[in-house]
């Protein structure tokens, strides 16, 4: 929501902040302010220039005008290409040295043989962004008003020297959508109040004898529709806005078209209600029907796209034929247009669900549709469509025939919510008396009856948020001042601490950075294709939004490998080649659930590229390979046991010959290994190393408590061995077989050399190990014989190998 400081200070007379004050106290008051600007920020000499001649420059589309902007009755000479130059023109004029958009420096040049002193503006080249913009760039430069004055700055006479207060607004503080809603904000946080009598803030309504009810009749066949109302101006003529009108909407971020269409944007705008103008006479029927659409009907919107509706629509019907969108957007077929006479004006209450629903189907989100969706002021529908009318008759002429067509005569049910004082004291630990609460309530605008201690508040329309006593605690909070509010610490005698899960993240992150990685935060949405890299099911069920924002943010992702290697090649193409960087998140499973939501699983996964140490004048570069990616893995598991690695070849993205299933206990819990050199390049990163955990499964599989073990006295003892295999034999199984000899004094077996040669034999290969031996008590020569003789014996009857 923009707002607009110079009409927020004609509804808030006394309002002495400024704009940025203003920023600071609405934000600690309960409504964010993302930041303050001004349309002149960055823009400097430019002001109100004439047209006293041009003539053009043969065989192009220039012209040499003379051009006086004030200055000793001098001309300056500007050559300019619009299409629009005419003699007596007010224009916007850029003087030599002028900032304009994107800072911009004019400078005195030539063209085609001519000097040219500065530049005459179209409203783009000032940075109005052509969604608010009324002239395309095409149409030429921007034309100033017939009264301004040669040489004065153009700002004030475009309000472009106004600030714009730029809300962020909550669901729950919809009132705020609306000028007249933040003016009543603005005058509770300052005590002040809001004044609507002003001009451009109030208007009488005149209306002619003709009944509008002779023109058209309204009837309502859904009970998704409150309130629908009609007003008949005949009589109009289209033309353009006034001046003032157009600037007011374009600080608040809306476009101007026409003078009626401009008053339903205005409305929307001031009193927070849509309201929809359709040319009367294209309806074809007098009579106006409310429903919910028929299965496979079809309208064509305002934006030129055809419709296909359902039940689930609500339209306005004439003839029989859908002529809007309840609460979205209206018919092309019946839009406002030079032509139109007849002018009916539609102001009502559509079912925030169903236009939520209509809007999200047909990607049609508007500045009404938002407004429905979270809520308008229900009291002022009927004001707010008078007001209307009787803008338009001020500026497109007409009359205004008398009556509003309508449903019926709603309105809305004001509650009443009661509190004591010794409830609020009590919740926010302050000790205020009932006549500052009493002025609190007063300055928000309820009506308030103070009965001993209890306040029974009459709640306003335009606050539909508050209904129970919590929401006036909070009112009084926010407008008392949160930071006079006292400050304790909860008294408990329960220490917190983390749970099991934290307690990994945390031992993860530690371990982790300790290795050298840089933790990243990834999107947990993806394209569909990556979405389901880097697993072995490729036709894995996916989560795929209905309306994403782009195609490269459509799905959950199942696994966090795609959007690290997005990362890395991020960063290789800055020359930034060594990276190693990790990610704690949750990844999103297909589920058998009935409400087809996805399983979250937390996991972890690394990458690492480039060099683990660079080349320096002591040693040669050393690049990561399999075994620095998998000694991470061993160290973050190193607390469990039976943990196991073995050939993994089923990932299509993974290196099949460098790639390993990680396995406890015979459950795999991830993999680690490099990602295949086909997949690099289409990342276009150089070579790189992955692994994934699933942390559930650590998480149940982690050991109950760690078990002390107590530290031998005595010298630990070494014993080599080498042996001559069959090549297919692996490391693992030598493992395995070595500690499978039930030797109680084994404490690590350790590989130190890998020997393959014709000379051994074909298919066979010599390793060497070092085993150690660690007794609590002394270790005789004898036992380290009979345990190296158990080892033997268990490698010869299960590998087949051959002592060396």
């Amino acid at each position: 929501m923009l707002v607009s400081y110079k009409w927020l200070k004609e509804l808030v007379p006394e309002l002495t902040a400024t704009a940025h004050e203003l920023e600071e106290k609405m934000s600690t008051t309960g409504i964010e302010v993302e930041g303050v600007t001004s349309p002149s920020d960055g823009l400097s000499k430019l002001v109100v220039g004439e047209i006293l001649s041009f003539e053009d420059i043969p065989e192009t589309h220039l012209h040499v005008c003379q051009v006086s902007v004030g200055i000793n009755d001098e001309s300056l000479q500007i050559v300019c290409g619009a299409p629009n130059v005419t003699v007596g023109m007010k224009v916007i004029t850029a003087l030599v040295g002028a900032r304009i958009a994107e800072n911009t420096k004019i400078k005195k040049g030539k063209m085609r043989g001519f000097e040219s002193f500065g530049m005459l503006c179209a409203l783009d080249e000032l940075g109005v962004p052509a969604d608010i913009n009324p002239m395309k760039h095409e149409d030429g430069i921007y034309e100033m008003p017939a009264n301004s004055i040669v040489g004065e700055s153009i700002f004030p006479y475009l309000d472009m020297d106004d600030s714009i207060i730029e809300l962020s607004i909550t669901p729950n503080r919809a009132d705020a959508l609306s000028m007249q809603g933040v003016a009543h904000e603005v005058a509770a946080i300052y005590g002040l109040s809001v004044d609507l009598q002003e001009k451009n803030l109030h208007k009488e309504l005149v209306e002619s004898e003709k009944s509008a009810s002779d023109k058209v009749s309204v009837k309502i066949e859904t009970d998704k529709v409150p309130t629908y109302k009609i007003r008949v101006i005949e009589g109009v003529k289209i033309a353009k806005s006034p001046l003032w009108l157009q600037n007011r909407l374009m600080n608040v971020g809306v476009k101007p078209i026409n003078n009626v269409v401009d008053v339903t944007n205005y409305i929307m705008m001031y009193f927070g209600q849509p309201l929809h103008a359709f040319d009367l006479d294209k309806f074809g029927a007098s009579e106006i029907l409310v429903r919910q659409a028929k299965n496979d009907e079809k309208i064509v919107t305002l934006n030129g796209d055809e419709q296909e509706l359902s039940s689930e629509d609500i339209v306005i019907t004439a003839n029989g034929v859908p002529v809007a969108l309840a609460g979205v957007m209206g018919g092309l077929d019946s839009e406002i247009t030079d032509s139109t006479v007849t002018v009916a004006l539609e102001a009502a209450l559509f079912d925030g669900k169903s236009v939520r629903k209509t809007s999200q189907k047909f990607n049609l989100r508007s500045e009404a549709s938002a407004r429905f969706e979270k809520g308008i002021n229900q009291g002022t529908v009927r004001e707010a469509l008078d007001f209307a009318a009787a803008m338009i008759v001020e500026l497109a002429g007409g009359e205004v025939l008398k009556d509003i067509v309508e449903s019926n005569d709603f309105q809305p049910v004001l509650p009443k919510v009661s509190i004591t004082l010794s409830r609020i004291n009590a919740i926010l630990g302050t000790e205020l008396s009932v006549t500052e609460v009493t002025n609190v309530f007063e300055s928000l605008g309820f009506i308030t009856i103070v009965e001993g201690e209890k306040f029974i508040c009459e709640i306003p329309s335009r606050r539909w948020d508050i209904s129970i006593e919590a929401d006036l605690i909070e009112e009084v909070a926010r407008i008392y001042g949160y930071e006079k509010l006292p400050i304790s610490l909860p008294a408990t005698r329960n220490a917190g601490e983390r749970t099991v899960k934290q307690k990994l993240r945390l031992r993860l992150r530690q371990q982790l950075e300790a290795a050298g990685l840089d933790e990243v935060i990834g999107y947990g949405l993806t394209d569909s294709t990556k979405a389901v890299e880097f697993v072995e099911d490729k036709l894995i069920s996916t989560t795929v939004l209905m309306m994403p924002m782009t195609e490269d943010r459509s799905t959950l992702r199942v696994n966090m490998i795609s959007s690290l290697l997005d990362i890395i090649n991020y960063n290789q193409n800055r020359k930034n080649t060594n990276v190693g960087i990790y990610e704690i998140g949750n990844i999103f499973l297909p589920t058998t659930s009935s409400d087809s939501r996805p399983t979250e699983r937390l996991a972890m996964s690394f990458a690492i590229s480039g060099n683990v140490e660079d080349k320096s004048y002591a040693q040669k570069a050393v690049a990561v390979d399999f075994f620095y990616a998998k000694g991470i893995v061993e160290e973050i598991l190193g607390a469990y046991s039976g943990v196991e690695f073995s050939a993994y070849a089923e990932i299509d993205e993974m290196h099949p010959g460098r790639t390993a299933k990680i396995l406890i206990d015979g459950r795999q819990v991830g993999f680690v290994g490099q990602v295949h050199p086909a997949t690099a390049k289409s990342y276009d990163i150089k070579e790189t190393y992955v692994a994934t955990l699933d942390l559930e499964t650590l998480l149940e599989s982690m050991p109950d408590q760690t078990i002390f073990t107590e530290i031998s006295k005595v010298q630990a003892v070494t014993r080599d061995i080498a042996m001559l295999v069959k090549s297919e034999v692996t490391h693992a199984e030598i493992v395995a077989t070595v500690k499978s000899a039930g030797v109680k004094t084994l404490a690590d077996i350790e590989l130190f050399d890998i020997y393959g040669n014709d000379k051994l034999g074909v298919g066979m290969k010599s390793m060497a190990y070092t085993i150690t031996f660690q007794a609590h008590d002394t270790m005789t020569e004898e036992q380290i014989n009979a345990a190296m003789k158990k080892i033997t014996t268990s490698l010869i009857e299960k590998l087949g190998a051959e002592i060396r």
